[in-house]
């Protein structure tokens, strides 16, 4: 078999771990052919081939498939190689030499936004978002960047009493409801903003960067000073745009939508 035969195979044993990656759960094999739009006996076949080579498990009791050590080894690898802080870096030098205000990239772990990367232009202003700083997720807008593409089961899961909404400077939602109310505006809109509710006098704006399912693994923030009374982040749309396309791009760059 030629090279060039080679392709469409690879491209559907992809697209099988990509399904079984999307799972909840063990998927039969009609569902992958019916799912994929593939004939029963190549469903099999790609299925058999994966199984001989790691990456996918059959469990023969419940006649079913599930990704296997194999690609649990890959997604190990994935992560000792640091792949996204790489990809992310040069998109954001270029996002600050376009808004001239620190961009960072975070990530969500548990109900918290982790801090993978921060980059600043000259004489930048001191922020609490440095690498490796967790703040609740409500609080900062990367991290509700990410909550508003995740489904209402897994948000009220993260947030399941107000005991879980700390509170930094007596801004920000305080409760699952507004945490709703705020996370429904900001998913219609594209990009999450928050105005004092991590430090008081700095603001943010982020928008999520998205894998090939369109499931949110991380966010591209803007952050900079400002002084309000009131919250009032609808007026910087200027930096929102300029932050998207950062998303946008890291997301074109991972693979993704």
């Amino acid at each position: 078999m030629g090279a060039s035969s080679d392709v469409p195979a690879l491209r559907r044993g992809l697209a099988v771990l990509r399904l079984l990656a999307g799972k909840a759960g063990p998927v039969a094999a009609a569902t992958v052919a019916r799912d994929l739009g593939l004939p029963r006996s190549t469903t099999y076949h790609l299925l058999s081939e994966l199984v001989d080579a790691g990456f996918v498990t059959h469990l023969p009791e419940d006649r079913r498939y599930a990704l296997g050590l194999g690609a649990f080894e890959l997604g190990s690898a994935y992560l000792r190689h640091d792949p996204l802080e790489r990809l992310a870096r040069p998109v954001l030098a270029r996002l600050i030499a376009r808004t001239g205000h620190t961009a960072h990239l975070g990530v969500l772990h548990g109900r918290e936004a982790l801090y993978l990367l921060r980059e600043q232009p000259p004489h930048a202003g001191t922020v609490v978002t440095d690498v490796g700083v967790r703040l609740p997720a409500h609080l900062p807008a990367s991290g509700r960047a990410i909550l508003a593409r995740l489904p209402a089961a897994q948000v009220r899961a993260l947030f399941p009493g107000r005991a879980a909404f700390v509170d930094r400077t007596g801004r920000g939602p305080a409760h699952l409801p507004a945490l709703r109310t705020l996370l429904a505006a900001e998913r219609r809109r594209g990009w999450s903003v928050e105005d004092g509710f991590v430090t008081a006098g700095f603001a943010s704006v982020a928008a999520p960067v998205l894998d090939h399912a369109e499931h949110p693994i991380a966010a591209i923030s803007t952050t900079f000073r400002h002084e309000c009374a009131e919250p009032c982040g609808l007026l910087w749309a200027e930096h929102a745009e300029a932050t998207i396309r950062a998303a946008a791009e890291l997301s074109a760059r991972i693979g993704g939508r």
